[in-house]
C-alpha cells in the first residue's frame, strides 16, 4: 500500500462521504441493525454516529491503516466501542455463523475480490442474520454504463480501486437467495457515480 493510499486517500474519502446526503442513507441502512455486528470496509468512521442507540458494541474491519488513524477521532467520542481489526474483507478470521448483523457501505465497490468478499459475509452470518448495504455501481442505462466503463481506469487510480461499474445486485444474489434491493441514482451525485444500491440481504 502506498503513500497516496495510506496518507492522501483517507482524506478524499472522508471528505467525499461527509455529504449529508450520504448521511441520510447511512440512516436508513443502520436503522434496524441489532445483535452481533460487523462492519465491513469501516473507513474513516462515518457510520458511527447513525447506529441505533442500543448498539454498545461492533467490530469492523479495513485494510487501510491510513483511514483508521482518521476514524480514531470518531471512535474517541463515541459510545460504541469498536474493535478494530486492520484486514481484508476478503479473508475474515472470524468463525462460521457469528453474526447477526454485517454492515458495508461504499465498500463493495473497492475489494479487488468483491465475490470472495460477499460469500465470506455470507459465511460469517448466522442463520437469519442479515446483510445491510449501501453501495453505488452500474447504472440501469445504457448510455451511463458507457461512460462508466470509459471512467472507470481513471476512478480506480483516483479513488484507490473503486470501481464505477460493478453491479452490485449481481454480485450480491451470488451468494443470497433472499434480498430487498432498492436501485436509484442518489441526489447531487453525477450519474456514472450516483448510482446506488441499498437493501438487506438474509442468510
Amino acid at each position: 500500500m502506498g503513500f497516496y493510499s495510506r496518507h492522501i486517500f483517507p482524506y478524499l474519502l472522508d471528505w467525499s462521504l461527509s455529504d449529508s446526503t450520504f448521511n441520510q442513507y447511512r440512516q436508513e441502512v443502520l436503522a434496524e441493525v441489532e445483535g452481533e455486528i460487523l462492519e465491513i470496509g469501516f473507513g474513516t468512521g462515518l457510520n458511527l454516529s447513525f447506529y441505533p442507540d442500543e448498539i454498545n458494541k461492533i467490530i469492523t474491519v479495513d485494510n487501510n491503516p491510513g483511514v483508521h488513524k482518521l476514524a480514531q477521532k470518531r471512535i474517541e467520542i463515541s459510545s460504541i466501542t469498536v474493535d478494530h481489526r486492520i484486514l481484508s474483507g476478503e479473508n475474515l478470521p472470524m468463525s462460521d455463523n457469528n453474526f447477526d448483523s454485517v454492515v458495508s457501505t461504499w465498500t463493495l465497490c473497492s475489494i479487488e475480490k468483491v465475490k470472495q468478499a460477499v460469500k465470506e459475509i455470507h459465511r460469517v452470518l448466522k442463520p437469519g442474520g442479515k446483510f445491510f448495504f449501501i453501495e453505488h455501481g452500474l447504472s440501469n442505462e445504457s448510455s451511463i454504463q458507457t461512460w462508466q466503463n470509459r471512467l472507470n481506469p481513471i476512478q480506480n487510480v483516483i479513488a484507490d480501486g473503486c470501481n464505477l461499474n460493478r453491479n452490485i445486485r449481481s454480485i450480491v444474489q451470488q451468494q443470497f437467495s433472499h434480498i430487498d434491493i432498492e436501485e436509484f441514482y442518489a441526489d447531487k451525485t453525477p450519474k456514472f457515480m450516483g448510482y446506488m444500491y441499498k437493501g438487506v440481504a438474509v442468510k
